[in-house]
């Protein structure tokens, strides 16, 4: 069902739109952690190596994806609150296209160059091999991963987070069995991992697309809808663009970052792969929930209620912090209890390596939790300058303090500790980009409404 978001009390729209959205990703994760805890378990420490070592190239994949499907869905959102219904259709359209050729490319250069990049980033030797192979297997499911993101991007547009949810619930949870038959029961190793998961994402994103379609249906139009809009086209890049930019660089950052740790060893990287997946899988759902910001920031700006926009920041910021609270008690307490779900042999350096990187990060979800929502109204708004200064900010940081660091005394400890200090600082800047926006200002209220009219 299409929801409204420019009407009701902005803290409980909020918490009804976001919170599908928060299990939604919770169990689009749940793909990954399936991969990493099957391989770890059933197969051993170097397979948990080569699916972490892959798994940080998949996201610059995942960052053209993810660029998409926020660009599709802020503008749509826009146009939605705005009733300009005609020129919804003709954005998801031109969007469903422009997809398919980005899809396409990354697919060709991701089987050629997949070999080089793991070179670049000195994956060991044991590892090779069941890194390429995960690879070239996760190459082929891409069209899957883009369409399915383009659909869930759609459908939060509209105001439905219900929707999304239930596909990857069924699809997360397919997908955990069908890693457990294909590397414990058929013996396939990594590459059972990869193709229980390529099937399953295959199956949510047909199902998303058939309901993406019915659900147009539903919304009134009159007159033949364009197939493909060079205009709507540009309006769409202007958020797609950064948000791919930003994507990508973070993960060439965290190629580099993966290279810097391949040289302490196979089980520093066991380690690091095991408490990477549960740092993403918290990190990744606070920035969903910062795109369901986008989406309520972007409807009420096209309906032009500014004032629903910071009342929606600070609904936000008690959402996330409320989801922070167990996640911390989690991660900080119990961080050795998961970590050791992903190891065959739960002792040694990748225990350590991966309780130790829990420890120092489970404190500051509540401070990069608030930049996510600050960023989720920059980019619903159409700020990418602002939004891209405060990213590129904390990746810049991080990179160079663990190249630095790791070089010093502290050792992989090091490339740990250049985490928060990145996140806090870009926190700042995003905090204060926030309240730089015209909504914070009368005076200028009609600009605001101006760009709003002009994007919508």
């Amino acid at each position: 069902m299409n929801k409204d978001l420019t009407v009701g009390k902005p803290g409980m729209v909020l918490w009804k739109f976001c919170l599908p959205l928060f299990g939604s990703i919770i169990f689009q994760q749940l793909y990954n952690i399936a991969d990493s805890l099957v391989a770890g378990k059933f197969v051993g420490e170097d397979a948990l190596a080569a699916v972490g070592n892959s798994y940080e190239i998949t996201l610059i994949f995942i960052a053209f994806a993810f660029g998409c499907n926020i660009g599709c869905s802020v503008i749509v959102s826009q146009l939605f609150g705005a009733k300009q219904y005609r020129d919804l259709k003709a954005a998801v359209y031109t969007t469903l296209i422009a997809s398919g050729v980005v899809c396409v490319v990354l697919m060709t250069l991701g089987i050629t160059c997949c070999t080089a990049l793991l070179k670049l980033i000195n994956t060991p030797e044991n590892v090779m091999a069941d890194s390429k192979l995960y690879l070239d297997i996760y190459c082929m499911g891409l069209p899957f991963v883009f369409y399915y993101n383009v659909a869930e991007g759609i459908f939060s547009a509209l105001g439905d987070s219900k929707t999304p949810f239930t596909f990857l619930a069924a699809s997360s949870t397919s997908n955990v069995a069908m890693d457990v038959l294909f590397v414990a029961v058929f013996k396939l190793g990594v590459a059972g991992v990869a193709w229980a998961t390529l099937l399953c994402q295959s199956v949510s994103c047909i199902l998303a697309l058939i309901f993406v379609f019915k659900r147009f249906s539903t919304i009134p139009t009159e007159g033949k809808i364009p197939v493909f809009s060079w205009r709507l086209l540009k309006k769409i890049s202007i958020v797609a663009v950064p948000s791919i930019l930003q994507q990508s660089f973070i993960s060439v950052g965290n190629i580099v970052i993966q290279g810097i740790i391949n040289s302490f060893g196979s089980s520093v990287m066991a380690g690091y792969s095991a408490a990477i997946k549960l740092n993403n899988l918290v990190i990744t759902s606070l920035t969903t929930l910062g795109n369901g910001v986008s989406n309520y920031t972007a409807q009420n700006l096209g309906a032009r209620k500014l004032q629903r926009i910071r009342q929606g920041f600070n609904a936000g910021v008690k959402l996330v912090w409320t989801l922070c609270v167990p996640l911390f008690l989690l991660y900080f307490f119990a961080g050795r209890w998961l970590v050791c779900l992903f190891l065959k042999e739960p002792t040694g350096t990748a225990m350590q390596v991966g309780v130790e990187i829990l420890k120092i990060l489970a404190p500051f979800y509540f401070v990069v939790s608030g930049k996510l929502v600050a960023d989720g109204i920059l980019r619903g708004a159409s700020m990418m300058g602002k939004f891209m200064a405060a990213t590129f900010t904390d990746l810049i940081l991080r990179v160079l303090l663990a190249i630095f660091l790791s070089k010093t005394a502290l050792g992989a400890l090091g490339i740990w500790l250049a985490w928060p200090v990145g996140w806090t600082v870009a926190t700042v800047m995003s905090i204060i980009f926030y309240r730089t926006g015209v909504w914070f200002n009368k005076g200028q209220k009609k600009v605001c409404l101006d760009k709003a009219e002009k994007t919508a």
